[in-house]
């Protein structure tokens, strides 16, 4: 009798999904995390992977930052919340050097703002620290074959949020614009541009808390509930026209 030879399709939902670079393909992946134990963790757990090498490992922002620059990884595994530079910072600027790395945040943050600012930034997924180190493989995987990947949580907390964005606009319509102050358009005009509170200091020289306090004040005045809402808003009512005139 002929030989039978099995289905080589994988099942859909399978690992086998995310299929495996060739051996000359090997995903070269960077860890960011301020925890030396999570790092050798996963340093572990990726080193088991034969299409999978961490080139270099980074204990906050601005390494990550500078070793990003060095090793031009194909995926930056990337903290929100470090020291001297936040994760999304520097996932902002790692970016703008390097277009094609992935950069998949992996945090314990459930924030919305924090997910909201990490999409802003130009990260390809955000994923919390419940899942299993196992998992990240895969992870990595998926977002190298352009993949995007949220945490089924943050997911849910983003597709409402949407959804009561839209509803806040539609009952908005018909209503005039708040109006805002000369600095508030200024500072609104900066947070669109994913400034952070710092950096818009910096820019109008303020402080950083008459930045949080512009930015509270302006959040009030349009009835919103993040900074993304509020840029979101303001690009549909014109608030952010340079030929606008100020008040």
């Amino acid at each position: 009798m002929p030989t039978e030879h099995p289905d080589p399709t994988p099942a859909v939902g399978s690992s086998a999904d995310h299929r495996r670079p060739a051996p000359d393909e090997v995903i070269r992946v960077l860890i960011a995390d301020d925890q030396a134990l999570f790092r050798r963790g996963l340093l572990v757990v990726l080193g088991t992977e034969d299409d999978i090498e961490v080139v270099a490992e980074a204990e906050n922002g601005e390494e990550s930052v500078e070793r990003a620059g060095e090793e031009a990884p194909d995926v930056v595994l990337m903290d929100v919340r470090m020291p001297r530079m936040s994760g999304i910072e520097a996932a902002r600027r790692i970016r703008e050097v390097l277009p094609s790395t992935k950069i998949l945040m992996l945090t314990v943050s459930d924030e919305e703002d924090d997910l909201y600012e990490a999409i802003k930034s130009g990260a390809n997924g955000y994923l919390l620290k419940e899942i299993s180190v196992e998992e990240v493989a895969e992870a990595i995987r998926a977002v190298v074959q352009g993949q995007s990947l949220i945490s089924p949580s943050m997911a849910s907390k983003l597709l409402s949020e949407f959804n009561a964005l839209a509803l806040r606009a539609a009952q908005r319509e018909t209503l005039p614009a708040p109006t805002l102050t000369s600095r508030e358009l200024e500072v609104l005009k900066l947070v669109a541009r994913s400034m952070s509170n710092k950096e818009v200091a910096d820019q109008l020289f303020i402080s950083e808390n008459t930045v949080k306090n512009h930015v509270r004040n302006i959040l009030e005045k349009l009835h919103l509930h993040s900074r993304m809402e509020a840029v979101m808003y303001a690009m549909r009512q014109n608030l952010l026209d340079p030929h606008r005139a100020d008040d």
